[in-house]
């Protein structure tokens, strides 16, 4: 009979241990333990939006967009019709749950009775009750939420983005589905992606505060199955080096245009995650030049940018309020070709990467940041502890050479959001 696999891995640049555990049933388990007051728990499948279309035991499926954000509000119901978020309450831990193009997770967070709150966490996501009745009602509840979400102006500007950068690739379908789509969900389709996504060997469960390992294996050993099964295969989509839209545009009841300028990046590996981290704070962190040119010049209300990879699509997304987004859109590509050209200087790679890690290692300051890292460590394929170090061994000619590839002007697309009371403008 397979056995539990326990071990403990350090960081000695940030004086960290965590104990990694590889169950007897195919899970894996990240615990990192803080003397923290609240502790936090994600138990996570690697199954989201994006997984339309699979292969499980010798049969491809194809599915409704939303089913996998639909199966997540589903699995808070039981066979006693009690309600999950009771049952954590009268523990008194916070529940939630997310679902996004590459996850769905199932949280919370307490300050006490960490043991009896995981104990519900793991039954709730174990026992799966999808019935003609429930699944009825449930689409009616998300038809509703879709309906709010479909006019609100930040979600139209993301979605926007992802269809000018990927065109009709599955990230750039809301994650909810639409009011059609859902309309096909049948129980028979949500046990089937439950049975092909919820294997342990697709999930992870990731825990960080006052937590014992020892106390954490009772409990699954009593919920998990004793031995490993058989996995499910991801299917990807192809896409192109270029964007499919260089600009798309849309109205909605605001005051400022709201912007998001994208650029398509390649897939994040151990050997580039850190590199590409460091390079975007270089180039458009809030201590550059090109920050504050535009920022003086009234070219941008405000502004903020993020960088995001996954085994969806990954991409580095510059958002804000801009009168002329036109102006900003033209500025933002001219500074692109230069960059590509002539480089950044290395006063500003030394200033990106100490932000970077130091922006890395105040992730070690709350259990729900810990247990999150570790997470999306887990589904990248990446060294938790590893990308940490990764950040500080970064070089300037590695930084350099990257921009080489990433900046390209071929590859940006602009999503704005106009004021309904301004004609639409666009290319």
């Amino acid at each position: 009979m397979a056995e539990n696999i326990v071990k403990t891995v350090a960081s000695a640049s940030v004086g960290e241990e965590m104990t990694e555990i590889t169950h007897k049933s195919g899970l894996k388990v990240f615990i990192l333990k803080k003397d923290f007051d609240t502790s936090y728990g994600v138990f996570a499948t690697r199954y989201g939006s994006y997984d339309n279309v699979f292969s499980v035991d010798g049969e491809r499926v194809s599915v409704p967009n939303g089913i996998a954000h639909f199966l997540e509000h589903k699995l808070f119901e039981t066979e006693e019709g009690e309600d999950t978020f009771e049952l954590f309450a009268q523990v008194g831990a916070d529940a939630n749950a997310y679902t996004s193009t590459d996850r769905t997770a199932y949280l919370f967070s307490c300050t006490e009775n960490f043991y009896e709150s995981l104990d519900i966490l793991v039954k709730m996501v174990l026992t799966p009750v999808f019935t003609e009745e429930n699944v009825n009602k449930e689409q009616g509840i998300i038809a509703q939420e879709i309906k709010m979400c479909e006019d609100r102006p930040t979600n139209i500007r993301y979605y926007n983005l992802m269809k000018a950068l990927f065109g009709d690739d599955p990230v750039s379908i809301p994650i909810a589905g639409t009011v059609d789509s859902i309309a096909k969900i049948t129980p028979e389709l949500l046990y089937k992606c439950y049975g092909a996504f919820y294997r342990m060997s697709n999930m992870a469960l990731c825990l960080s505060g006052r937590v014992e390992t020892d106390r954490v294996l009772e409990i699954l050993d009593k919920h998990l199955p004793g031995e490993k099964d058989a996995g499910v295969t991801h299917e990807g989509t192809p896409d192109t080096d270029k964007v499919y839209q260089s600009v798309i545009t849309a109205n909605a009841e605001i005051n400022t245009p709201l912007v998001a300028i994208g650029i398509k990046v390649p897939s994040a590996t151990k050997e580039n995650s850190a590199v590409m981290d460091v390079m975007f704070e270089a180039v458009f962190g809030t201590s550059e030049d090109f920050y504050w040119d535009i920022y003086e010049s009234e070219t941008v209300a405000s502004y903020s940018f993020y960088y995001s990879y996954s085994r969806a699509k990954s991409y580095f997304a510059l958002t804000g309020k801009s009168d002329d987004p036109d102006e900003l859109f033209g500025r933002v590509k001219e500074y692109i070709a230069r960059v590509r050209k002539e480089g950044i200087s290395r006063d500003a790679f030394t200033r990106a990467q100490r932000k970077a890690y130091a922006s890395t290692v105040r992730g070690f300051d709350t259990a729900d940041d810990i247990a999150e890292d570790m997470l999306d460590a887990f589904l990248n394929g990446m060294d938790f502890f590893g990308s940490i170090e990764d950040l500080g061994k970064v070089t300037y000619e590695q930084v350099s050479e990257l921009l080489k590839t990433v900046m390209d002007v071929d590859k940006v697309a602009m999503s704005v959001i106009y004021p309904n009371k301004e004609d639409t403008k666009g290319e």
